[in-house]
């Protein structure tokens, strides 16, 4: 049995980037196919043994709460037409796992918004999910960390190979490799020129973390403070409590680890990567797949 039985899923930015789509509604509710992207990543963390889902969510999120609660006026109408099968669909999507909700009151950082979070999970271990990387693979991708975190027991971040020319957009770890896919993290260095980059290694937004992740964001958020306290200068961004800087510190004194996961990555906070899935995903479902190809067909012959 799994060691990992929470996750928590910050969802609390503004999505500028879909903008003028995400004036109304939370970028995770933008659909893959007939399914929003939150409820990909939701199973794939049930398929990989999780049991509560703790969300950070900010102003203009409740349309996710709402996806995961009852809708019992929506069941009856279903019912009423003889729709039985969709209901247990809609059904299910509630019974998915126990869901909470945190809200985090200003947009400090993602890791402000893990504290948010941290009085749920106690000392324990947990995973943590953003919102932008959807992956496909045969085993959930988070459950191939969880595999890892089981033979190691020290933070676990997820890693893809990227061409050199994209690692000015990601965290690039330095790091050596212990095993299959396995790296022991030496070093992350956020969004580095291509001539700095210690490798085209890319943490990608899952992660497996500890105790002594969250004592250095407190850390962090503290030291924070009192800077903010000692000088009315202090700026939004430099005012920030990242989850990567607490990672750096972690490092330092216990390892942690990378894993490069088996499975297909698409960056669903981009158009394109947002495309890309669509595309993909609408060859897979059993309802498109067959005339979505032949259109593709017809398009691009």
């Amino acid at each position: 049995m799994s060691a990992i039985k929470k996750v928590i899923i910050p969802v609390a930015g503004l999505g500028t980037r879909f903008l003028p789509a995400t004036k109304a509604q939370p970028k995770e509710m933008l659909p893959i196919v007939d399914k929003p992207i939150i409820q990909y990543l939701v199973e794939e963390a049930v398929a990989s043994g999780i049991t509560e889902v703790i969300f950070v969510t900010g102003r203009g999120k409740r349309a996710i709460e709402d996806h995961f609660d009852y809708a019992y006026e929506l069941e009856q109408v279903l019912v009423k037409r003889g729709k039985k099968e969709l209901m247990k669909t809609i059904r299910e999507i509630s019974n998915l796992a126990s869901f909470t909700y945190v809200r985090q009151k200003e947009p400090k950082g993602d890791g402000d918004a893990l504290l948010a979070a941290a009085h749920l999970v106690g000392d324990e271990p947990c995973a943590v999910l953003f919102g932008d990387d959807l992956i496909d693979s045969k085993v959930p991708c988070l459950k191939q960390m969880i595999k890892v975190f089981e033979r190691y027991g020290d933070p676990i971040v997820a890693l893809e190979e990227v061409d050199k020319k994209e690692v000015s957009s990601y965290g690039i770890v330095a790091a050596t490799s212990v095993d299959n896919k396995i790296y022991e993290v030496k070093n992350i260095v956020e969004k580095p020129a291509v001539k700095d980059a210690p490798s085209n290694l890319a943490i990608v937004g899952k992660y497996i973390i500890t105790k002594n992740v969250f004592d250095e964001l407190r850390e962090l958020r503290s030291t924070r403070e009192r800077r903010e306290r000692s000088s009315r200068r202090m700026t939004a961004s430099r005012g920030e409590i990242h989850l990567s800087d607490a990672l750096r510190n972690v490092l330092r004194r216990q390892a942690v680890y990378g894993y490069r996961f088996d499975g297909q990555r698409y960056d669903c906070g981009s158009k394109i990567g947002f495309l890309k899935a669509i595309v993909d995903f609408g060859l897979k479902h059993e309802e498109t797949k067959k005339e979505f190809k032949k259109y593709l067909k017809r398009k691009f012959s």
